[in-house]
């Protein structure tokens, strides 16, 4: 099939881009500069060894210095145990199978630790993700081979648009008291879909809270297992939690990001050690590691009698590993039988654990998120797809600017939404923003149909307040800097904390430190958010605040709101260049964080070139929310 043959081809120049860009990163640095960037952790310390799977042994490592650096090692990535001596050849690859805190286990492709591993100074390196880029692959590979045959091609062919998708008519709509009309038209159309519903969810809009009820009333109507999936493990834990606390026996497989107790006690690992059979398993994994001691004690220069000896206990350590194996696939089968919700991230529903399985239903969240190829991981496994997210939000990363061009960003969710509008329904109350905050982006990206809950309509940060401010800083001279790649504007991010300063004073009058509003900087671009966390740390009068105010790129804000927004726009120059600000779907991230207060900050006459910023721009005047930066100068 000429679709699938495409995105094989994009995805290839993707995997080879990608693979560009991490060797680049590693090939020529140290040790430290690979930590800093988050791909190593070094030094570590063994913790424990056990015996795993096959000829696997798995070693529990702890990173014992620089704990604060955030990284990349996460469950189900490749990486290599290293030793940081001159030898070339002292690595050794592996699987990270789990990963917590300052701890993680990785399963080696060994029997036995190396001696180099006795000597110290190891590391755990971060390898190129083949298995993701692996799994994408055979997924597009088995669509093409799928949509020859009748019964199972038929969702391939309405996804790719060669079919329609068919509802039943005859279903009674469910009342759910909980939710607005808009969301519970979304869950019937779940419920009547027999292939395929698109729930899109504007910023707000309680887009989870919907799907954890339709995936509960899915439970009630097909009496199915259902598989939850999201591109991100932050995505897939949420609702995890929250399907598990409507009372649903939820099986989170991979690690979870956030390590709570909740979540723990949901995820394989967890349900494992709590079953009755586990016992069985420990008494077993002990003698199996005993008689593989009792090896290890030979050394490597002994007779013919000594290596015999030496083979048959760890012949004998095999054999008792086959019995764990076996009692371990009885207790996964046994869980997997009681699981109602299956949850993982898109390439983790494809895990050795649940490889096997098929379903009814898949849902998956933050679609406007996840690259096609690997949502067709998840979709072939089952009979009816879930789409959930928004694709007038961010799309998602993809390295390559040549696959970018030929449309490796653009997600199914959009395509799918585009091909089939009957099998959408989007969420049109928001519970979040200000209706003036709201108004801009409801009228650009959502047809003016997105509506203020009266909970959130009016609520201003105080009685005289206006939630909406575009300050425009047009003839002050504050001109952008480049930087490398980066642009950098530090007049700007200077009168940012000008302005922010004063609206903070006012707010003194309103607020105790207890209650006092929660605070975003956001920008564009990464070095003007070096600029400005450098420049926060020289506001004295801000200190005192320092734990109500984030400072990030927007990208890092999404899914997220704070009672106040500042955006720091950074462009202003005299050839009216305005980069990847034209990227308006960010722009509309940035712009619907805010509950309260929404202040932007930017050059007129440099973001007019636009059409986007210059209807705001009179938006904001229309509103009486336009204000020249001049006004604060002169205070």
């Amino acid at each position: 099939m000429e679709y699938f043959k495409k995105l094989l081809e994009l995805l290839k120049i993707e995997r080879e881009e990608d693979r560009k860009a991490y060797q680049e990163l590693t090939e020529t640095s140290s040790v430290a500069q690979r930590r800093e960037n988050g791909l190593t952790w070094y030094p570590i310390a063994i913790r424990d060894t056990e015996m795993s799977r096959g000829d696997y042994l798995t070693v529990e490592v702890e990173r014992t210095t620089h704990q604060d650096i955030v990284h990349q090692l996460r469950f189900g990535v490749s990486a290599v145990l290293f030793s940081n001596h001159d030898a070339k050849n002292d690595r050794i690859e592996g699987t990270i199978t789990h990963q917590s805190g300052n701890r993680l286990k990785i399963t080696l492709r060994t029997d036995e630790l190396p001696d180099w591993s006795r000597d110290g100074k190891l590391g755990i390196d971060l390898l190129f993700d083949d298995n993701s880029y692996d799994e994408m692959q055979n997924a597009l590979k088995q669509a093409i081979a799928l949509s020859e045959k009748p019964e199972e091609g038929r969702l391939i062919k309405i996804l790719t648009g060669e079919k329609q998708p068919t509802f039943q008519t005859e279903l009674h709509p469910v009342t759910l008291p909980r939710l607005n009309a808009s969301q519970q038209d979304a869950v019937n159309k779940i419920l009547s879909a027999n292939e395929l519903a698109i729930v899109h969810g504007p910023p707000g809009t309680g887009k989870t809270t919907t799907l954890v009820q339709a995936i509960k009333a899915l439970i009630k109507q097909e009496h199915k297992q259902v598989l939850v999936v999201a591109p991100s493990n932050a995505a897939v834990d949420l609702l995890s939690e929250r399907l598990s606390d409507e009372g649903l026996n939820v099986l989170r497989v991979g690690n979870p990001a956030r390590v709570s107790e909740s979540l723990s006690a949901l995820t394989l690992d967890s349900k494992m050690a709590g079953h009755s059979n586990m016992k069985e398993i420990k008494r077993l994994k002990k003698q199996a590691n005993e008689f593989r001691d009792m090896a290890h004690k030979y050394k490597r220069n002994f007779g013919k009698a000594e290596r015999e000896q030496r083979k048959a206990l760890f012949d004998e350590a095999r054999s008792i590993m086959k019995q764990v194996e076996n009692t371990e696939q009885y207790i996964l089968n046994d869980l997997l039988a009681k699981a109602q919700v299956i949850t993982a991230t898109l390439v983790g529903a494809n895990h050795y654990t649940v490889r096997h399985l098929k379903y009814h239903t898949v849902v998956i969240d933050e679609a406007g998120q996840a690259l096609e190829p690997a949502c067709w991981i998840p979709i072939l496994k089952a009979q009816k797809v879930v789409l959930a997210g928004d694709h007038c939000q961010l799309s998602p990363t993809v390295k390559s600017d040549e696959a970018t061009r030929n449309g490796l960003s653009t997600t199914l969710l959009e395509k799918c939404t585009a091909l089939h509008p009957a099998s959408v329904v989007m969420l049109e109350e928001q519970y979040r923003m200000n209706e003036m905050i709201m108004g801009y982006s409801s009228s650009i990206f959502y047809n003016d149909k997105l509506k203020a809950h009266t909970s959130v309509a009016g609520h201003l940060l105080f009685p005289e307040d206006v939630p909406l401010s575009f300050v425009d800083t047009a003839g002050c001279g504050f001109d952008e800097k480049t930087e490398g790649t980066s642009t950098t504007n530090p007049e700007e991010a200077a009168f940012l904390f000008k302005h922010l300063t004063q609206l903070v004073t006012s707010l003194n009058a309103h607020y105790q430190q207890g209650n006092f509003p929660s605070i975003a900087i956001i920008s564009p671009y990464k070095q003007q958010i070096h600029i400005l966390k450098e420049q926060l740390q020289h506001a004295p009068e801000l200190q005192a605040f320092n734990n109500n105010i984030s400072v990030n790129t927007i990208d890092s804000f999404q899914g997220q709101e704070r009672d106040i927004v500042y955006i720091s726009m950074t462009r202003s120059n005299t050839d009216n260049k305005i980069g990847f600000l034209s990227d308006i779907r960010r722009m509309n991230v940035a712009m619907t964080r805010a509950r309260k207060k929404l202040v932007v900050i930017g050059d007129s006459a440099t973001l007019s070139q636009l059409p986007f910023y210059a209807d705001f721009i009179s938006y904001a005047e229309g509103k009486n929310a336009y204000q020249s930066a001049w006004e604060f100068i002169d205070n």
